[in-house]
């Protein structure tokens, strides 16, 4: 029973490093969308997802994001469409056929892998606030300077960094 328990504890190791190096979790927990107990979430996630691959017998991949999906929308508010999660899924079941095969040695190498990657977490930052003015600049220049019907030739299009093209009037 002992080298159950302990093989046991090494899926759920497994099942953290997945986790833990999932940058969509990452994003959550570091900007506080779980709230203020975002990180007990993300521990409490481990164990829940761990349980659900006990608990169910021959899942398929659907079935594990469609259970992230709604854990993530649940717990964080967050919906994820940014591809990962059939990649997460994938090594999620890795993991689990590796630990039903009693692949034990292999699946310490995968963890150790995974926890390499740990150190490369994803981060976010904030774009600069704008004031009111310099949001107001930027209207008044994409406003008409005149409203009498006249023609005239406009420069070409530029693109700006943000993605906008601006058509500037000739003066």
């Amino acid at each position: 029973m002992a080298a159950s328990a302990a093989s046991r504890e090494l899926f759920t190791e497994g099942v953290r490093a997945v986790l833990q190096t999932w940058p969509v979790l990452q994003i959550a927990v570091d900007n506080g969308f779980g709230g203020v107990y975002g990180q007990q979430k993300a521990d409490w996630m481990v164990d829940v997802v761990q349980q659900y691959f006990h608990d169910n017998a021959d899942l398929q991949q659907c079935e594990v994001e469609d259970f992230i999906a709604e854990l993530m929308d649940q717990e964080f508010d967050t919906v994820v469409d940014d591809g990962s999660l059939p990649q997460v899924s994938e090594s999620l079941l890795q993991v689990f056929s590796q630990w039903q095969q009693g692949a034990l040695q292999q699946l310490q190498h995968t963890i150790n892998t995974l926890t390499q990657k740990k150190s490369q977490r994803a981060k976010v930052t904030a774009l600069p606030a704008q004031s009111d003015e310099e949001r107001d600049d930027e209207t008044q220049v994409m406003e008409c300077e005149s409203s009498s019907p006249s023609v005239s030739r406009t420069d070409a299009p530029q693109d700006e960094e943000d993605g906008w093209t601006v058509v500037r009037k000739k003066k």
